[in-house]
């Protein structure tokens, strides 16, 4: 490698954003610093295998895989072109992180396709979340285990909303999800499991939630999401996606793969709710659906 290149390959390591490089049958040639942070994986758990391994496990927006197909990196080498798009990598610890790619063919001196690169960026608003949750912690409002916010300041954001929605007409809603068969992924594997699938489904929830809506842990294996300025089609289109989401997360245990689904109750706040009114509302939407 010439100075040059070692040069470039150096500051590589060194940017925020996921970086890595694979040969022409898609085998991870370089993964920086960005890539092992926003992923999880180590270079040395990824170096010399084929993204096409689906160990990413990058699924697009509805669901379906893509490391086993034309993904924007395999588009990039078929066709030349440098191509972006928004997909949901699988981290290490098992939840999904929202990540913008971009993705180019890497050409030699006669032009010829060698492989390709691929930069990633977290775009879960990571940075500004993770200042207003030390906040919180220092207000003992932060769930210990999932890192969400807690019952106690989840209660008080739905007072808030809805004293707005009665004052000003602020339309907001929740949806209520609940982990199904929660106590029998406990009985099967353990506790600790079971604590690791309620993080995992917590931080997919987080990642994955819209900047101006707020997800907390109301108590056991359940969570409400809050989503600010909601139309019906707007909690049905996000619920969804977040079920769908939590669904497509998983993490190895003893070698085998653990994973969890979700049951979900959607509604719409109106001037007449209490909170009680409308959790209660949602819980029994919840319980509809399963």
């Amino acid at each position: 490698m010439d100075a040059h290149s070692e040069f470039l390959k150096k500051l590589l390591e060194e940017v925020d954003e996921g970086v890595y490089f694979t040969d022409r049958q898609r085998s991870i040639t370089f993964w920086n610093k960005g890539a092992e942070r926003i992923s999880g994986y180590s270079k040395d758990e990824l170096l010399g295998k084929k993204c096409s391994a689906n160990i990413l496990v990058h699924i697009d927006q509805q669901g379906q895989p893509l490391c086993n197909g034309m993904c924007p990196l395999a588009h990039s080498m078929q066709d030349r072109q440098e191509r972006t798009a928004n997909v949901f990598l699988h981290h290490k610890d098992g939840h999904r992180v929202p990540v913008r790619v971009r993705a180019f063919p890497i050409l030699d001196e006669k032009q010829q396709v060698i492989g390709a690169a691929e930069l990633f960026q977290d775009s879960s608003e990571k940075a500004a979340l993770r200042s207003r949750l030390e906040e919180l912690q220092e207000m003992a409002m932060v769930d210990a285990l999932t890192g969400l916010v807690n019952r106690r300041f989840t209660e008080n954001t739905l007072q808030a909303q809805l004293e707005e929605l009665k004052r000003f007409g602020c339309p907001f809603g929740i949806i209520f999800f609940d982990i199904d068969d929660f106590k029998a992924l406990n009985d099967r594997h353990s506790h600790r499991v079971g604590d690791k699938a309620l993080k995992m489904a917590a931080m997919t929830l987080q990642k994955n939630i819209r900047s101006i809506d707020l997800v907390g842990r109301w108590g056991g294996e359940e969570f409400i999401v809050i989503l600010r300025n909601a139309s019906r089609q707007v909690l049905g289109i996000i619920s969804e996606k977040l079920r769908l989401l939590v669904e497509k997360s998983v993490f190895p245990e003893n070698g085998e793969p653990v994973a969890v689904t979700l049951s979900a109750g959607a509604t719409l706040a109106t001037k007449e709710d209490t909170v009680q009114s409308l959790v209660e509302r949602a819980d029994l939407l919840m319980y509809r659906s399963k």
